[in-house]
């Protein structure tokens, strides 16, 4: 009955080391957790022009949008610079054929407007060149 006790406590503990180790196989390690940054950092500005980049390329909206307000931002350092930033953003007057949105002036008719509230966060290998959207969550305000 003792050797099968043991064995038994051998096998938990395995598995409970295995299955530790495979978690964190997905996940890089956190070296840093997210902090509060200053939103004119030149990587929050490119993480966020990438986002708006990749949300307008998935929206089905006609129009580009662009952001209104920058709500928060923050950097988490892994393998790659994490930043978190909650935005709001509005439909422009530029239809997604134009091209790009930066110089685009907001709807100002009444019945176009259309503001969204996002949360992003992009991953950025800025030494390799490599941005990577990690979430997109964005609900209509």
């Amino acid at each position: 009955m003792a050797r099968f006790l043991q064995t038994l406590l051998l096998l938990v503990f395995t598995v409970q080391f295995v299955s530790r180790r495979v978690e964190a196989w997905g996940s890089p390690e956190i070296v840093r957790s997210f902090e509060d940054i200053p939103q004119s950092y030149v990587y929050v500005q490119h993480a966020l022009w990438y986002a708006m980049k990749e949300y307008n390329k998935a929206s089905n909206d006609p129009y580009n949008f662009r952001v209104v307000d920058i709500l928060k931002s923050q950097e988490q350092i892994t393998d790659s610079l994490e930043y978190y930033l909650e935005v709001n953003i509005a439909r422009t007057m530029c239809k997604k054929i134009a091209g790009e949105n930066e110089n685009c002036l907001f709807q100002q008719d009444p019945k176009m407007k259309k503001m969204v509230f996002c949360i992003f966060v992009v991953s950025s290998k800025p030494w390799k060149f490599e941005l990577k959207m990690l979430k997109k969550q964005c609900r209509d305000i």
